[in-house]
Order: structure tokens, then sequence, then C-alpha cells
């Protein structure tokens, strides 16, 4: 590691413990020497770290004394600090809400208005029209916001073109924009923005491959048309868990459809040819399992079900659901820092910042299902 990343390192780590709270405003941080000691660099990779910080305005030198948590002040207009928030349907989508919720606490920490559409609460949006979308965009671009957290559309035709008109009418206004969970573009292409989000070809490798190792063989994957290009990276990931474990899927594996039309939910089961089906999230399974239910199919006995987010519901469902967890706090802190660094170096190259997603294993997969009561167990090998 040379000097520059070193001082970037320790920037890095400095910034993520006051905006996570370990050092409240006010705090002392560790003095210089200290810091020297701790990461065995010279005294100028130190204090080039904290000048970072203290150039972002988190941090305040104080001579003789040392550096401290700058505590927010009166005298920076609101107009001059703040970011705004472009999440379609924010306020009935479980996962943004969270995350958001989480940005607008550390935002604040950094004396950043966290806005939406005008609103400093966030949560109590619901309208995910486009044309709502375009007027949060001019509201933005108007109030000269320091930046924009996009999450782009899904489940609407022609969702790219819509979500690239809004992410460069911000640009072009010399807004930075951070795209939160997905890309503008199809998988596996990326835009040129920068992206933060969970590793979704790695949660749907760990789902499927969770499922090979119980025994299941013929494995389905459900989601909606027009779905979010992550889904497609999901997909991704099943299909290299088969292949690690020398196995093929079968024809017409990846079903597209409304989990709650019963029509649909028939054609998946004839004669309950699946072991199992991976949703594309956890709302798609929440909606399959109680269709399945509803047409006399029982999970896991009958067959296995999993999800992915690992919203708070996936726990209180009539059968509890295994699925990939999403760290919303992490996913939090990241989106904050590339902002950061990308409103104080606009020329910085484009960059996917993915996290690591966690199995949940609980019910829904049939892993507690004692060994006669796999479904289809026939002599399967294991």
């Amino acid at each position: 590691m040379n000097g520059s990343s070193k001082h970037l390192a320790i920037s890095r780590h400095l910034r993520e413990s006051i905006t996570g709270g370990v050092y409240p405003a006010g705090a002392r941080l560790p003095s210089e020497s200290q810091l020297v000691r701790q990461w065995k660099v010279s005294r100028p990779t130190v204090a080039r770290a904290l000048l970072d910080l203290q150039r972002e305005g988190l941090v305040e030198r104080r001579a003789g004394s040392g550096s401290y948590v700058r505590s927010p002040s009166a005298s920076i207009s609101i107009s001059q600090r703040q970011l705004g928030l472009l999440i379609p349907g924010l306020g009935t989508t479980e996962i943004f809400e969270l995350v958001c919720g989480e940005l607008a606490s550390l935002a604040r920490a950094m004396d950043y208005a966290l806005l939406w559409g005008g609103s400093t609460h966030p949560r109590h949006d619901t309208d995910a029209s486009v044309e709502h979308a375009d007027e949060l965009c001019q509201q933005f671009i108007q109030r000269k916001v320091n930046g924009v957290f996009f999450a782009p559309y899904e489940l609407v035709p022609g969702k790219e073109s819509v979500n690239r008109r809004l992410a460069e009418s911000l640009r072009l206004a010399g807004i930075p924009v951070v795209l939160l969970d997905r890309d503008l573009q199809s998988f596996p292409h990326r835009s040129d923005f920068d992206l933060v989000g969970i590793d979704n070809v790695g949660g749907g490798f760990l789902l499927a491959d969770h499922l090979i190792k119980l025994g299941c063989r013929r494995i389905s994957f459900v989601a909606r048309h027009q779905s979010a290009p992550t889904v497609d990276a999901r997909i991704a990931g099943v299909r290299e868990a088969f292949f690690r474990h020398g196995l093929e899927p079968g024809p017409g594996w990846v079903r597209l459809g409304d989990p709650s039309d019963l029509k649909f939910v028939r054609s998946l089961t004839p004669g309950l040819l699946t072991d199992a089906f991976i949703c594309a999230n956890d709302h798609t399974a929440s909606i399959l399992l109680k269709s399945l239910e509803t047409i006399g199919v029982k999970v896991p006995r009958d067959v296995r079900l999993v999800g992915f987010d690992d919203v708070r519901y996936a726990t209180l469902l009539g059968v509890p659901l295994t699925t990939i967890h999403q760290p919303r706090r992490e996913i939090a802190t990241t989106a904050l820092r590339a902002m950061i660094d990308r409103m104080n170096d606009p020329s910085l190259p484009s960059r996917a910042m993915t996290l690591t997603p966690q199995l949940i294993v609980r019910e829904s997969c049939g892993a507690y299902l004692g060994r006669t009561d796999i479904p289809g167990a026939g002599g399967r090998a294991r």
C-alpha cells in the first residue's frame, strides 16, 4: 500500500467512524501520534488524511489540542447542504425505506438535509409516477442540491430510457448522482454513474447453492415482467450454482409473471415437477407463498421457496422465509461516502461498490425437514 492509498484508508476509516456514531459531534479524534502508531505510517500521511476530513467539513483542527468532530454550524445555510432522494414509491418499499432512513441519519450527522421533493420526511412519500420523478428532478435542479441518490425505475415499460433521462438531466445541471441498488442499464452492462448495492450475482449463487445442497435439482426462478437489472444478476448467480454442481437448469426454468395470478401459479406446479422456487425478492415470494397455499401446495412440504432482501415481514409469514439479507446501514454508509467522494472530485472514474450478501436460513427452504419429508426424495443424489 503506497502513501496515497494509506492516507485514503485512514480518512475512510475515520469518516465511517464519524458517520457511524463512533465519534459523535464534538468528540476528539485519536491524536496524530496515536494514528501513526495504529496505522504504522508517517506523520505527514496522517496529517493528509485529517486534512481531507477537514476539507469535507467533518472535523476541525484546534491548535495545540487536536482534531474534533465538527458540530453542525448554524452559519452554513441549509440550501448549501442538501442531498436529494429520487426513489420511486419510497414510502411503499421497505428496503429503500430502511436504507434511506439510515442515509438521513448519517447525512444529518454531517450537516446535510436529505430531501424528497422538498420534504425532510422522505418516508411519507408514496408517489411512484414518472411525472412525479420529473418534477422532483426539476426541484432538485432549482434548489441546486449538492447531490442526488437515485434508485432507477423497474416494472415500468421503457424504464431504461426513463432512468437515463432523469439521471442525465441531473448530471447536465452539475449535480452528482449515486445510484442505489441497481443500474440504469440491463445486466451485465454498466452505466457511467456510481452504483452502490449488494452483490446480486453472489446472492443468487448462495440461494441456489443452498437448495442444491439440500437435494433440490429442479429449481425455477420466479420474477415479474420489467424487473430491475438486479434480478438478471441474481438469475446469473443461480445459473453459476448449477454449473458449479455439474447440473443443467430445466427448460423454461426462469418464469415471468404475476405471483398473485392463480393461473400463472398453477402453470408453475403441474405435477409438482419443481423442487424449489427462487423468487426475485421477498415481496414476490410472500405473494407466491399465499397463492401456493390457495391452490393446495404446501411450503416446504411440497415445494421449497426462498426470497431475496430479508424484509421485516419475512419472519412473520405463515412459513418464515429463507432469504438474502440486505445490509441496509452498510449500503447507506457506502452510498454517502461515494457521494462525498464524487462531490469532492467529479473527475473520479465511475465505480460499482457491491456489498457481500448473507444467506438467512428459515423454514421455507425445507432445511429443517426430516429426510423422509423431503419433497420427491425418491433416491435423488444428495
